[in-house]
């Protein structure tokens, strides 16, 4: 395909086609209605001033006879101008005038008429247009005035000849026009297509160029980098995924391998292995429940349980996550408080906020250390669930609250906290810090939650308890609470 070709084929070049067609049309029409009221405009004129004189005529015959009315008649036939006279006996014999021929039938019709016609003075001459009113005096008297068209056609020769340069000027500049704007949007196009064909080709880094006009190429060119970037950050996610499913899952597997070998090898019992099946069955359940949370942030990711989101009241789903919890937290010598008294509604998917919120307070029930029994004296009405140790809060706070149009989710606890540096990193899948290797785990409880958090137009923040950690789901609220819009 050549490049002339190539630019005629071009969306731009035949909107600019199409757009000229009705530009050049609209022009034509603009200019014909133009030329048909100057015509108008001045047929009126010549009617009024003919039917001026005609009248002023008919009152020099009516008092002072024929003889004035002739007179008067060739006075004005001698002035110069474009005005046309004529009276004649009523056998059509001339008395006075300057018309030296008129078409056939003229004089015998009356009222008005376009005719062709020939001056006295220049009977040789080419014929002209003129446009008459004849009237029949009493006696038979014929009286015939008019003016001569000749302003007429020059004014409509004029506009004619503007509306062809017009329209000449509009398709010369319209195609003009239409190349360089082809051109441009074709190099834009382009220049899209090569970063396309880049990426296509597993460079996943190629973006598209933004010239900073803010046009409707820049905004695709915005939303379209977005999306690459989103792609480069899925798939490299991918690609730390699988590295890291190698690594953290080669381990329990190479554990389950060597423990059924030393099984064949050594055990000699029924009991023996008894106890070599339990554990694999254990480690077997580790595995299947890594393998559960993939699938979940895979779901979560792909926005594959969108479809069936609903309105729900988060408060709710704090209150029977705690209500859950709350025997696990006791166990290990904390306390665990549930603030969630008012309608949080949410619309999504019920079943993941609840897995996200239970993954935050199952993160800080296991992390938080036991805070050490408060003094009686210090323990006011609600014992342990208010008491508080050098001023700071035993225990886990639970808490489901409205800011502005959020519903926010709230675990606090005081254990050890995350670092600065590593809040960013915790989030990723099978990341996990040093001091919890020797906790049981899989790395991808945070991932879990800011996948869902993100599935549902949310973020999630982990911030400072001071001490201890805070972490923070802020979801779009769904609805006004039932006792704001009352």
């Amino acid at each position: 395909m050549t490049a002339l070709s190539k630019l005629l084929r071009t969306t731009a070049f035949q909107l600019t086609l199409l757009y000229l067609v009705v530009f050049a049309l609209f022009a034509a029409f603009l200019l014909g209605y133009f030329a048909l009221n100057t015509r108008r405009l001045i047929n009126e004129q010549i009617v009024a001033t003919v039917n001026d004189e005609l009248q002023l005529l008919q009152g020099v015959y009516n008092q002072a006879g024929i003889r004035r009315l002739v007179g008067a008649i060739d006075v004005r036939s001698h002035r110069p101008g474009s005005s046309l006279y004529l009276v004649t006996t009523p056998m059509g014999e001339g008395l006075a005038g300057n018309v030296g021929s008129l078409e056939p039938g003229v004089l015998e019709a009356e009222g008005w008429i376009e005719t062709a016609y020939r001056r006295l003075e220049d009977p040789e001459s080419a014929e002209h247009n003129a446009l008459v009113r004849v009237v029949r005096l009493p006696g038979g008297i014929r009286v015939l005035v008019g003016r001569d068209l000749e302003e007429r056609e020059r004014m409509l020769r004029i506009v004619a000849l503007a509306g062809r340069w017009s329209v000449a000027i509009v398709i010369v500049l319209g195609i003009v026009g239409g190349i360089f704007v082809s051109r441009r949007v074709l190099k834009r196009v382009d220049a899209m297509t090569d970063t396309a064909q880049t990426i296509m080709a597993g460079d996943l880094s190629g973006r598209l160029s933004v010239i900073g006009s803010g046009d409707e190429f820049d905004r695709l060119a915005h939303n379209l980098n977005g999306m690459l970037d989103r792609i480069e950050s899925l798939m490299r996610g991918l690609k730390e995924v699988t590295d890291n499913i190698a690594h953290d899952l080669k381990t329990p597997l190479t554990r389950l391998r060597n423990r059924c070998e030393a099984a064949l090898r050594t055990a000699s019992s029924e009991a023996e292995f008894r106890r070599v099946l339990e554990d694999t069955i254990e480690e077997s359940e580790g595995l299947i429940r890594t393998f559960d949370a993939l699938l979940m942030i895979a779901r979560a990711e792909s926005g594959e349980v969108r479809e069936g989101m609903t309105e729900f009241d988060v408060a709710e789903v704090a209150r029977d996550v705690g209500e859950l919890y709350e025997p696990l937290a006791e166990d290990k010598g904390l306390t665990l408080e549930i603030e969630a008294k008012h309608h949080a509604a949410v619309k999504g998917n019920r079943e993941l906020v609840s897995q996200a919120l239970a993954n935050l307070v199952d993160n800080a029930i296991k992390y938080a250390a036991p805070l050490p029994p408060c003094p009686p004296q210090q323990a006011g009405e609600g014992g342990a669930e208010t008491a508080a140790i050098n001023g700071v809060r035993s225990g886990i706070l639970v808490k489901a609250d409205t800011e502005q149009d959020r519903i926010v989710l709230t675990v606090s606890d005081h254990g050890p906290g995350i670092p600065q540096a590593d809040r960013s990193r915790v989030i990723d899948r099978f990341v996990r810090l040093e001091r919890s290797r020797s906790l049981p785990g899989s790395g991808l409880g945070l991932s879990l939650v800011s996948a869902v958090a993100r599935l549902h137009g949310g973020e999630l923040k982990l911030e400072d308890n001071g001490p201890g950690l805070r972490a923070r789901i802020s979801l779009p609220r769904a609805s006004v609470p039932p006792q704001q819009a009352a």
